[in-house]
């Protein structure tokens, strides 16, 4: 499983682990924003999302984080790096 196969076949989501200030300031169009000290608590929420979950932040600190933290608790997803890379590979789509 690939970033760019997952958004090339419009599956998954794209979640954003930044804070709600990073996510304002720019993001991935269609991605949610989910910050990565909230995983805990919205589980529920983040286990109705479509899978794969496609996970960025800024560097890929965090999304590398909340991958590990997700994937434990059963949640199919990959680290997508730094928001910026995620939203490159989904340009080269359109």
């Amino acid at each position: 499983m690939n970033i760019e196969q997952i958004l090339r076949d419009k599956k998954g989501t794209i979640v954003d682990v930044r804070t709600p200030d990073e996510f304002r300031g720019g993001h991935v169009v269609d991605s949610i924003n989910i910050p990565l000290q909230e995983l805990g608590q919205r589980m529920n929420e983040i286990k109705a999302l479509s899978t794969p979950l496609v996970l960025c932040c800024a560097s890929g600190n965090r999304s590398g984080m909340a991958t590990q933290m997700l994937t434990q608790a059963g949640v199919a997803c990959i680290n997508g790096g730094s928001w910026l890379d995620v939203n490159y590979h989904q340009a080269q789509l359109v």
